[in-house]
């Protein structure tokens, strides 16, 4: 209820962020939402840190990002997933280009098997890049931002964190963790006095990136696979807005009704939007 007046009051509300001299890191920048939000922030006057294990794809958006108007792009190869990496990156970071003033976590990974299908490996590989790299990036830079009680912590979770979906336990498990980390932070920066710093939690339904592998929605009236570009340029606008969530499409929150209605109901709805189908075709191993 609360959300739905938020996304209201925006709708008639001013941007009120200016990203001119912010440092903005990205981690996942390589392709997909992560190069798109790079490419939208770019001619806004930030310095733009863009971290990934694909080196390749992250030099092709930093070119496309000084194509766009960036004039500082630094290029950092960083596995998210491994605790040293990140934190040796984030020295050099803060050595080279200085304290990250807005830290955008979008690196992630979905595998899309049923829970009896997913080997162990499978479930710590899934939290260390979706969830733990986030928390060893948070505490990397919150520090700095704390200190000088200005900056913006922008962590992409999921619809699926919001609620369990079928072929997604253990993402969203890991989605669902982002989301109670950040509502912790955010509870504690607000206890702290420090409302300079600001939070945007970012809960999508499907995006059509490498992550999706060709995930089609049955009823795409109701819950549309959005193009990376235009997922981006609604990330960078709840930046602007300082917006607590992001929830798009606006169909996700039914789905988080789930807790509230009875379970017959919630499968009637889960058979209505033919989820569990379009996941067998995505994703199911024969």
């Amino acid at each position: 209820f609360f959300l739905l007046i938020e996304n209201a009051f925006c709708v008639f509300s001013l941007p009120k962020k200016s990203f001119v001299g912010e440092i903005v890191l990205i981690t996942g920048s390589a392709n997909g939402i992560g190069r798109q939000v790079a490419l939208k922030l770019a001619p806004l006057g930030v310095t733009l840190v863009l971290w990934d294990i694909d080196d390749e794809g992250n030099k092709e958006t930093s070119r496309l990002a000084q194509n766009n108007g960036a004039n500082r792009v630094f290029v950092y190869h960083c596995d998210c997933s491994n605790r040293e990496d990140v934190y040796e990156q984030a020295d050099k970071v803060r050595k080279e280009v200085g304290d990250v003033t807005i830290l955008i976590n979008n690196a992630g990974i979905l595998i899309g098997k049923t829970f009896c299908e997913l080997t162990d490996e499978d479930f710590e590989k899934t939290f260390r890049i979706n969830f733990f790299s986030q928390v060893w990036t948070c505490k990397a830079f919150l520090p700095a931002m704390v200190a000088c009680n200005h900056g913006h912590l922008v962590s992409t979770a999921s619809a699926a964190g919001l609620l369990g979906l079928y072929r997604l336990s253990d993402y969203s498990a890991s989605k669902s963790a982002i989301i109670g980390m950040m509502e912790a932070i955010n509870s504690e920066l607000h206890h702290g006095g420090k409302h300079g710093i600001k939070t945007t939690i970012i809960c999508p339904y499907f995006i059509s990136t490498r992550l999706s592998k060709g995930f089609k929605s049955a009823r795409p009236c109701l819950f549309p696979v959005y193009d990376p570009e235009y997922a981006a340029s609604r990330i960078v606008d709840a930046i602007k807005k300082e917006k607590n969530y992001l929830i798009m499409p606006p169909a996700v929150y039914l789905l988080g009704l789930k807790i509230f209605i009875p379970r017959k109901a919630v499968l009637f709805l889960e058979s209505y939007i033919k989820f569990p189908e379009s996941m067998e075709e995505a994703f199911a191993r024969k």
